[in-house]
């Protein structure tokens, strides 16, 4: 065996490569905080390309590997059980993505409440910042609603709007699901480029050591250490309310209802959180959080409905916890007195918008949704979030990490009541199947989850 195969598996194990990924965000960090000290701009700009194109490579999957997932997905249903069952596990799986994001929300404003982020600062918008959120859509009901139907089948793939191949997938999805057998060919044809678009994603995340060090690198580079001062209130609230989210709510719910060991989980699940802290991107993440939850013992077929549903619309980070706190720091800033029925607001918002924040903006829809859900002036909202417009990326890092471990937690809850999961792979008793190397056996190819 040569050197390079040598090598190359040895960077496939999952302990090697989480250690890889780690050594990467740190010594990016450090290069990252070289250049800015230094003034070196030849390695800033070598960092943000590194980045840039790691990014870029998993960009270019996400659309299609959505569409994918949820059509497979909703047909996988079919081994389940009749449609009664399938519509049971999709409106509990809703129930819980809902329960869950009024849980976050809660914790967003109490937080928010006590710590009081960005009293007594009165912070300057970047007039950057203000004309690039000034010339954004601001979130609001009749955009995503308008939004939600593409012109034509095509636009919603060519233009990148997620939300509407979201809701093309879960139409066709539905309508392959009833027809049957009759659907087949084009099922198959379905499953076929999921797999495919799968396998050229792990290729990609296999870079993911290297896509770290040029997006963290980048960071420090671009904002320092120092980056935060005037809005270091924000931040910290952020990452506390999110923290509080992913490390005592979440082990809480397995723990109690799903009967899973909080340090098996977070053992399965680590390295798909820290890809999804430096990617910032749920969908981008998506292949990692499906493999996880079976790994925790979750039905295959049960994981291709709920994961990728989640990763389009779970979003306890961006849709709840930063909404309330962001949107409380803005009111101080600006000098606005928030009454009851506005926090009231924030909460509704926070439970029924999810949908609002699917794609890679969602966090600027769904804040601009709650501040305008609660009347503010379009000048405030418009200053308010150009204030943190430049910070954001730095706190999108915790909130993304925080709705992949709900899109992961969820189906493991769901997966326990509804007798889906195989508790001797959840104890870690038994090695999850390697589904890579398993024959695949007709009808139940939908199953088989790379």
């Amino acid at each position: 065996m040569s050197v390079i195969t040598r090598a190359a598996r040895a960077w496939s194990r999952p302990r090697t490569f989480a250690l890889l990924t780690l050594g990467g965000l740190v010594l990016g960090a450090v290069l990252g905080l070289v250049a800015r000290t230094t003034g070196a701009e030849w390695l800033a700009s070598t960092l943000d390309t590194i980045g840039t194109l790691f990014t870029g490579l998993l960009q270019l999957t996400v659309i299609p590997l959505v569409f994918a997932a949820i059509v497979v997905g909703i047909v996988s249903l079919r081994n389940l059980g009749g449609g009664r069952t399938a519509a049971r596990l999709g409106g509990r799986t809703v129930a819980w993505f809902a329960g869950t994001s009024l849980v976050a929300v809660l914790i967003g404003l109490a937080i928010g409440l006590i710590a009081r982020p960005g009293q007594g600062i009165t912070a300057a918008a970047d007039p950057d910042s203000l004309a690039t959120v000034q010339g954004k859509t601001q979130g609001s009901w009749d955009s995503v609603l308008s939004g939600l139907i593409p012109e034509n089948f095509f636009s919603a793939f060519s233009e990148g709007e997620i939300l509407q191949v979201v809701f093309l997938a879960l139409l066709i999805g539905v309508a392959a699901y009833a027809l049957g057998d009759r659907a087949e060919p084009f099922v198959a044809f379905t499953r076929s480029a999921f797999e495919i678009i799968q396998k050229i994603i792990g290729w990609i995340v296999k870079l993911a050591p290297i896509g770290v060090l040029g997006l963290i690198g980048n960071a420090f580079a671009s904002y320092g250490t120092g980056f935060v001062q005037s809005l270091l209130s924000l931040v910290v609230t952020v990452y506390v309310g999110c923290a509080l989210v992913l490390f005592v709510v979440y082990p809480i719910l397995l723990r109690y209802v799903a009967g899973v060991s909080p340090r098996r989980f977070f053992s399965v699940t680590w390295p798909t959180l820290q890809f999804a802290f430096v990617s910032r991107s749920s969908s981008a993440s998506l292949p990692l959080s499906r493999k996880a939850a079976v790994d925790l013992g979750v039905d295959p077929g049960y994981a291709g409905f709920a994961v990728p549903l989640g990763s389009t619309t779970k979003m306890d980070g961006c849709a709840a916890v930063y909404p309330a706190l962001a949107t409380i720091f803005i009111a101080h800033v600006t000098g606005v007195q928030l009454a009851l029925w506005q926090y009231l607001v924030i909460v509704a918002v926070a439970v029924f918008g999810a949908l609002a924040t699917a794609g890679t903006t969602g966090w600027f829809t769904m804040l601009t949704l709650t501040l305008g859900a609660i009347g503010m002036p379009p000048q405030v909202i418009a200053v308010g979030i150009a204030v943190v417009y430049g910070i954001d990326p730095i706190m999108d890092m915790m909130r993304t990490a925080t709705n992949v471990a709900g899109q992961i937690t969820v189906p493991v809850v769901v997966a326990k009541q509804e007798g889906l999961l195989d508790e001797r792979v959840a104890r870690g008793e038994v090695e999850p199947v390697d589904l890579d190397a398993a024959p695949v056996r007709e009808p139940e190819r939908e199953l088989v989850d790379r």
